[in-house]
């Protein structure tokens, strides 16, 4: 790892298992980048199994801890377009790596926060990097990183990913989220009111039936109301009564708004 803000440990873990960060983020975002500063040399680029999507997983000791980094394929979100939103989503919600560091650009906030807050709802231990600061310093743009970090409810750490400023930090916030098993603190995104009540009671039904799914009970009941089709394929193997209950809360969402439930959404 390069930049002069601090470095990689030489010396042998201390005894620790190995801890597994998840790079996940938008295309272009500099998450490639961020990969090999950590990784440098010691990479293993394939196929996730079974998948012709690249896999690109790299090892590096940083003070004393081994650590696996996965650069997850850059995505928008996590509904199911295509094969590399799929792989994402599997390892993140059933590999359960450590921690996900977020990689945003900081230039174009907006349009990455909608995959930002997929993972704040998926729950999963998370850190987000602010890239590319410079670059949106020269647009004129200022990100307040701590408001920004209140709002999320998790760490938010600026970075220039290419100039390795600000890595190692970043890296420090990732073990210290590992290692305490950081749960979000605002929990989940909240919804206008009419559609938050329908999520709770479709919630409620599939923790009610004790469905065994390995995903967050709210993070399924959201993506059956926006008719995922890989949670619904899912859904029906374990419950067809949680579908048809989903149908009937998304028909009426559709009903209030006048357009379908996952365009609200």
């Amino acid at each position: 790892m390069s930049g002069h803000e601090g470095s990689c440990s030489t010396k042998k873990p201390s005894g620790r298992g190995s801890i597994t960060i998840a790079l996940a983020g938008n295309a272009n975002v500099g998450k490639s980048v961020l990969f090999n500063q950590l990784t440098g040399s010691s990479q293993i680029i394939g196929n996730w199994p079974g998948k012709t999507v690249e896999k690109a997983e790299g090892t590096l000791n940083f003070e004393g801890q081994k650590v696996t980094v996965v650069d997850l394929p850059g995505i928008y979100s996590f509904s199911t377009f295509g094969m590399e939103e799929l792989v994402s989503r599997e390892f993140v919600a059933l590999n359960k790596p450590d921690v996900v560091i977020n990689v945003i650009d900081a230039a174009v906030l907006e349009r990455n926060l909608f995959f930002t807050l997929q993972l704040v709802e998926m729950g999963a231990p998370l850190v987000i990097c602010l890239n590319q600061i410079d670059e949106a310093k020269k647009r004129g743009i200022e990100v307040d990183s701590q408001k920004l970090q209140h709002m999320l409810g998790v760490p938010v750490v600026p970075t220039v990913g290419i100039r390795g400023e600000g890595v190692y930090k970043l890296m420090k916030t990732a073990l210290e989220t590992a290692r305490k098993r950081f749960k979000n603190g605002q929990g989940h995104v909240k919804y206008g009111a009419e559609i938050e009540e329908r999520i709770v009671k479709l919630e409620k039904g599939i923790q009610t039936r004790k469905l065994s799914l390995n995903y967050p009970s709210r993070w399924v009941a959201i993506k059956l109301l926006e008719n995922d089709p890989e949670i619904k394929k899912l859904v029906l193997s374990k419950s067809w009564d949680i579908l048809r209950l989903s149908e009937k809360l998304a028909a009426e969402i559709s009903s209030i708004h006048n357009e379908p439930a996952f365009a609200v959404m």
